[in-house]
């Protein structure tokens, strides 16, 4: 099974795309990161809701979390949305030489080839890339359950 065959859909932001968008589209749709697309719809970054929270969360609340109690839940959120408003999608990604390496995959790329990427990279997709033409993301999820169920005695 090669990763063409494994492909989702999968959320795709433009870099000037509103940060809050980006942020709506990880929560509502339960994804652990969306890909973020140039101009030109190539794959430039994959954008982890962790990242997401990183940017909104305060940086004094990052340096000790303890002062994250000062604020009830509505406030918490209210100043995470409030970084978030405003800002594009670049504003929320490290600086490019700061960014890690995108994880891309052929689409004739094995499973073993997928997990590997994977797990070198620490992230939980690959997006499936053949000259500049994204056919999708193959999750972790999907993957480990690939490979589970091939692990499986035949009934």
């Amino acid at each position: 099974m090669r990763a063409r065959d494994l492909v989702e859909d999968y959320p795709l932001v433009r870099l000037g795309d509103d940060a809050l968008t980006a942020a709506r589209l990880i929560a509502d749709q339960h994804r652990p990161a969306v890909v973020v697309v140039d101009e030109q719809g190539r794959p430039v970054a994959v954008l982890p809701g962790s990242q997401v929270l990183r940017f909104s969360v305060p940086g004094y609340v990052l340096d000790d979390p303890s002062l994250s109690r000062v604020y009830d839940e509505r406030g918490g959120a209210e100043v995470c949305v409030a970084k978030l408003a405003k800002r594009t999608v670049k504003d929320v990604l490290p600086p490019e030489d700061k960014r890690l390496e995108l994880p891309v995959v052929s689409g004739g790329a094995t499973v073993l080839e997928c997990a590997a990427t994977m797990a070198r990279l620490r992230v939980p997709l690959v997006v499936v890339v053949d000259a500049d033409t994204i056919h999708g993301v193959v999750t972790a999820s999907h993957l480990l359950a690939v490979i589970l169920e091939a692990s499986e005695p035949p009934a």
